[in-house]
């Protein structure tokens, strides 16, 4: 267990505390003297800075395991699956939204996955529309776990509900293209 599949296992534990305190009634809706929506945000943005540091460390420190690659993808779907499923519970996102980032989330791991077992993984390596739609992705839950605007002017609600929108839009496109990517190789005959 090195720092870079350390900081992927605290991801992990981040996602059901992140449920936690933002669907638990906590007097004042405060945990500890900090409004739970901020908090709920801090907790997410924490678990997407050690999704960046995690595979930066590995990298830099020629540290990178098949657990870790195992690992890392599963940290971030529960993340973001969890955060998404509270956004709908609160009403602050849509359910199709979430079912679109979910969905498609699960979809492409599983086809890495079989490219992986058929040798071919750099045929699905991620590209710049994923890391956009991830930017995007990002963007939206922490402005929507945020809620209250708390830039004077700036509408935090309609920034998240944007930038959403716009990862739903870019995780279908990414979808496809990753599919394409794959397209060729599901031909090629299995033995």
């Amino acid at each position: 267990m090195n720092l870079p599949n350390s900081l992927t296992v605290v991801r992990i534990f981040l996602a059901p505390l992140l449920v936690v305190v933002l669907l638990t009634e906590f007097e004042g809706r405060q945990v500890f003297g900090v409004p739970k929506e901020l908090l709920g945000a801090g907790i997410f943005a924490i678990a997407s800075i050690t999704d960046w540091l995690d595979g930066y460390l590995a990298r830099r420190w020629g540290e990178t395991s098949a657990f870790g690659a195992f690992l890392d993808p599963v940290a971030d779907k529960l993340m973001v699956a969890a955060a998404l499923i509270v956004l709908v519970w609160l009403d602050r996102a849509e359910a199709y939204l979430a079912m679109i980032i979910i969905g498609r989330e699960i979809a492409i791991s599983a086809l890495r996955e079989w490219m992986a077992q058929l040798g071919k993984s750099r045929s699905v390596a991620v590209a710049l529309v994923g890391k956009i739609k991830t930017a995007a992705q990002m963007t939206a839950i922490i402005a929507l776990l945020l809620w209250e605007p708390v830039i004077p002017g700036l509408s935090t609600p309609l920034v998240g509900s944007v930038a959403l929108w716009i990862a739903a839009i870019l995780t279908l496109w990414s979808m496809f293209h990753y599919l394409r990517l794959a397209l060729p190789h599901l031909r090629e005959p299995q033995g």
